[in-house]
């Protein structure tokens, strides 16, 4: 087990959660919390480890947050079983080769639940041919061994991929299997098995709904995609330029034709929705925001939650389905919901079991 798993059992840190959510929903008279646990090991699809040299030796480590001390890492419960199978052979095959250990001071995996992996190598030093031909050889000799692996070489303003910078995801939610492009260094959800739970929650809560779709922050299409199957049409807006990449790749695999992404920040899209601003970026990919008969909105905002403007605005809509990675601030933000909303369902997702974060979803309808 990992440090943080030695402090508490599973089922006492999941009840002091439920306890601390029941506790901030109490005052918006919330019905039954619907708890979703996690599995209690080898949940992580993602994982960062630092390199430590000593001498001839080269092992993963990481740093206790409470000492700030570090230490070594062989296996790592926490993260997937592709992971823990890849973390000794990748350090052993680098080990004895000074191209691809030299000054390492970093790797990370992201993996998937449809085996493949991508391994991101971290250098304080620039990466020439040797290394690349080294990496060439390193990526072989894994797949060979029945990885499906792609490796990236990072530096100070440099990155090589090999062959691949993404992953490609398949979640199964209400009997549909989604594909999702998941690249480097962007936003995915970090649970799979969880994942999978929380678009099946969403598409129960919004299984009979009419007219359109409006999501907030819909980063790489995760939850607009699995949505779109119960409404007309789906308007999803995100500010960050390669998630919105990754959601019009995942829109083409999947084969959906009635989701629509903007990429624009929730705030803009308000100042755009109520006549204060208009965006070429609109007119150019052919939107006119008045075609759309939206009385459902999704929002799953970062953990600083939604600014007064987008939750004033939000009000305006029947039917809100709200996803939030931080209770703190989604009780800010139903402090005003709840002045024309109530809370129908709301739901607890153990998305990163063993630590102090909970993960909540709220389905609100107008009173």
């Amino acid at each position: 087990m990992t440090k943080a798993h030695t402090a508490v059992d599973y089922d006492t840190q999941l009840a002091e959660k439920v306890q601390r959510l029941n506790a901030q929903l109490a005052p918006f008279h919330a019905p039954e919390l619907e708890i979703f646990r996690s599995p209690e090991t080898h949940y992580r699809m993602r994982a960062e480890f630092r390199v430590w040299h000593e001498g001839d030796d080269l092992y993963y480590i990481m740093f206790d947050p409470a000492t700030k001390q570090k230490y070594r890492v062989d296996t790592f419960p926490a993260a997937s079983r592709l992971i823990n199978d890849l973390m000794p052979l990748l350090m052993e095959a680098i080990k004895p080769n000074d191209a691809l250990r030299r000054k390492l001071f970093q790797v990370d995996f992201l993996s998937t639940l449809s085996g493949e992996i991508l391994v991101s190598l971290l250098y304080h030093r620039q990466l020439d041919e040797e290394w690349e031909k080294a990496a060439q050889a390193l990526k072989q000799r894994l797949n060979d061994e029945g990885f499906n692996l792609n490796l990236i070489g990072r530096a100070r303003k440099q990155k090589k991929v090999l062959d691949r910078d993404y992953v490609l995801e398949k979640l199964n939610a209400d009997g549909q299997t989604l594909i999702y492009q998941q690249i480097e260094n962007s936003f995915t959800q970090p649970n799979g098995p969880m994942a999978e739970k929380m678009l099946e929650w969403a598409i129960d809560c919004t299984r009979d709904s009419q007219g359109d779709l409006l999501e907030l922050y819909c980063g790489n299409g995760n939850f607009s995609l699995a949505l779109a199957k119960n409404f007309r049409r789906v308007l999803a807006t995100e500010l960050a330029k390669p998630s919105v990449q990754s959601a019009q790749y995942n829109i083409a695999a999947n084969n959906i034709d009635n989701v629509q992404i903007i990429r624009m920040s929730a705030e803009e899209f308000t100042q755009a929705i109520n006549g204060e601003r208009e965006f070429r970026r609109l007119k150019d990919q052919g939107v006119t925001l008045s075609d759309y008969q939206c009385n459902t909105i999704f929002v799953d905002p970062p953990r600083s939650g939604m600014d007064d403007d987008t939750c004033k605005m939000v009000q305006g809509y029947d039917r809100v389905l709200y996803i939030s990675c931080n209770p703190e601030t989604l009780v800010e933000n139903l402090e005003r919901l709840s002045q024309t909303h109530r809370i129908s369902r709301c739901a607890l997702f153990d998305q990163f079991p063993f630590t102090h974060h909970t993960e909540a979803g709220v389905w609100l309808e107008r009173k």
